[in-house]
């Protein structure tokens, strides 16, 4: 679960630069907010099911449930507080952002370990 949470932080970087290249510093900035709307809550998400698991009994399936639900709650509340405070919120590179670290873990997915 670290690893793939420092790949979305990773690619929230990349595309927040990629932004800023395109579309100047609002962005750069709206990409960095987007990406961390995906990032921070699945930060948050693994970190409780790491603790559910330190504890006697380990993690239960309410455990999950439960970090899911919060996850989802923390996301939208995220972008909706991005979306009423950021003023030069630049719609594509937020929404883009987003998805692309939402999706990032694809890319754990066709890595080879030996």
């Amino acid at each position: 679960m670290l690893r793939i949470v420092l790949l979305q932080l990773a690619t929230t970087v990349v595309v927040a630069c990629i932004a800023g290249l395109i579309a100047g510093i609002p962005g750069f900035c709206s990409a960095l907010l987007g990406g961390a709307c995906c990032a921070v809550p699945n930060a948050f998400f693994a970190l409780r099911l790491f603790a559910g698991t330190r504890k006697p009994g380990g993690a239960t399936p309410m455990t999950f449930f439960f970090g899911e639900f919060f996850k989802i709650a923390l996301t939208i509340a995220l972008m909706g507080a991005v979306v009423w405070l950021y003023r030069e919120l630049n719609w594509p590179a937020f929404i883009v952002a987003f998805i692309v670290v939402l999706k990032s873990y694809i890319i754990l997915l066709f890595r080879h370990r030996p």
